[in-house]
């Protein structure tokens, strides 16, 4: 397991649950370095201060606010770990909320394990992480953590707590103003969509890979041993074109989901879809006669051409 990135405990009414915080997930990212394209130096920042016109040490930085264009004013580690904030060494439950009462959009994408600290914490652990599961509910806590007060969501997931950090509602924008206004949908159109949901429907995620980074690696691979890297696929990709019918759309997709999951399609009725492909096609049939034409008269020209030279 990572390291601890905080230890405190949490608070649950007079129930306290020593614990320590370390990620949940990693990030598997290919990273670069910025290098000269001349001759591959790397390509470093370097922090100078203004004031002195010189390179300062890690130790040598701080923080400081600008309260005004003139005015910075320096705040130290030490201020910042006195601040009279009940929540800087403990994560305090606030309220328990159904989980679907949570809109994912406020899901800032950090989740934390929680790990409980000493033989003191495992029982209240065990108490928390066997009655949420049983209540149905997720509990919302908020604790003060890398300059700002957070609010996190805690569940339980294979017995262990894990915490997700939210935004504050402030911070999740309005998309009232992105919605059509003007589109219409049938009935049928919604049934529809809602047999392709269903037979899109799968309990299990597991199985989906990176496959930017799996390509990129490839890349990197080949590169690294002085070979080319692997070309693109030069299989046509049907594109789709331009769809007519909604209908026909969702009619299609919904053979297709059944198709790739081995399902029985049944004698359901698809109609058909004209698309720019289709189209294409039609055209280059209509200019057909047109090539058979120049081919005939090409060959009446080669024909006339053996005469006039005898008359020559």
């Amino acid at each position: 397991m990572p390291r601890p990135l905080w230890s405190g405990a949490i608070s649950f009414g007079l129930v306290t649950i020593p614990v320590k915080l370390m990620s949940a997930t990693e990030d598997r990212s290919v990273r670069f370095h910025q290098v000269h394209t001349e001759d591959l130096g790397r390509v470093r920042v370097r922090k100078y201060c203004e004031a002195e016109d010189r390179e300062v040490s890690a130790g040598e930085i701080g923080k400081g606010h600008e309260v005004s264009k003139d005015t910075l004013v320096a705040i130290t580690d030490e201020d910042l770990e006195r601040m009279p904030l009940p929540t800087a060494k403990a994560m305090e439950i606030v309220a328990f909320v159904p989980a679907a009462s949570i809109d994912p959009v406020r899901l800032s994408g950090d989740s934390y394990f929680l790990q409980y600290d000493g033989p003191v914490g495992a029982k209240p652990y065990v108490l928390i992480a066997r009655a949420l599961p049983r209540s149905t509910k997720v509990a919302v806590a908020k604790l003060a953590w890398h300059g700002r007060e957070r609010l996190v969501l805690l569940r339980v997931r294979d017995g262990a707590l894990v915490a997700h950090v939210l935004k504050w509602d402030d911070e999740v924008r309005d998309p009232s103003e992105l919605a059509p206004k003007e589109a219409k949908v049938t009935d049928s159109e919604i049934d529809e969509a809602v047999q392709l949901i269903d037979s899109m429907t799968t309990d299990d995620i597991s199985g989906y890979r990176d496959g930017y980074r799996q390509a990129l690696e490839a890349v990197i691979e080949a590169k690294a041993e002085g070979q080319q890297p692997p070309k693109p696929s030069t299989e046509d990709e049907e594109t789709g074109g331009q769809v007519v019918d909604l209908m026909a759309a969702l009619q299609e997709s919904v053979l297709m989901a059944q198709a790739a999951r081995g399902e029985d399609a049944g004698d359901a009725e698809v109609h058909e879809m004209p698309t720019a492909k289709k189209q294409t096609a039609g055209k280059t049939a209509g200019k057909a006669p047109a090539k058979k034409i120049a081919k005939k008269s090409a060959k009446k020209s080669a024909a006339k051409k053996p005469a006039r030279r005898q008359g020559a």
